[in-house]
């Protein structure tokens, strides 16, 4: 079951289902997404190499293959539904005005952790929140939030190798939640 906003040319950024072990959540889905029809698909963006690499998938997959990430118990979404050319483009009001629906989604679909790719989006959502790297100490719908460095290839803060590092911990992270059941580990690489 598909649920959220669409793009005015049909694109939706969700990959999602019940129950995921993790939503990746972005603030809003780029151009080249909306053109493309899959998440991630600019060739800079180090989202699907990252997400191998970190031990999330046993193998690389292709933007156009985004629907294979739920039998790894991980998804996609974003807070804002309109996509633009840099997420730079969105502004905190818009991110505000979009929460709800957002809020909602993540109600609906209970992952056990969003992992938001950068700060912004959050930061808008919870003015004032100490926002660090990594898991954070508050809910957003009920659901624990753990902070990544977005895998942008505008994003020049971190290396490949960081953004691993950064994946890897909130893998690690999921095993040992003591609120839940372990996550299932994913098939090794």
């Amino acid at each position: 079951m598909m649920m959220g906003d669409q793009a005015p040319t049909g694109y939706s950024s969700d990959v999602l289902a019940d129950g995921l072990n993790v939503v990746f959540c972005g603030i809003n889905p780029a151009a080249t997404a909306a053109h493309s029809g899959h998440s991630f698909s600019h060739p800079s963006n180090r989202f699907w190499s990252v997400l191998h690499l970190a031990g999330f998938t046993d193998h690389r997959l292709r933007p156009e293959h985004e629907r294979q990430l739920l039998t790894y118990g991980c998804g996609i979404t974003a807070v804002v539904s309109r996509p633009t050319t840099r997420a730079s483009d969105v502004t905190a009001a818009e991110i505000r005005a979009a929460a709800p629906v957002f809020e909602a989604r993540i109600r609906h679909y209970a992952p056990r952790t969003v992992a938001f790719l950068g700060k912004r989006a959050v930061h808008a959502m919870l003015p004032g929140a100490d926002l660090r790297w990594g898991p954070q100490p508050f809910r957003i719908a009920d659901t624990p939030i753990f902070l990544l460095p977005n895998p942008s290839g505008l994003n020049r803060s971190f290396s490949l190798d960081a953004l691993v590092e950064a994946y890897a911990e909130l893998r690690r992270h999921m095993q040992v939640r003591p609120d839940r059941e372990p996550a299932p580990t994913p098939p090794p690489a």
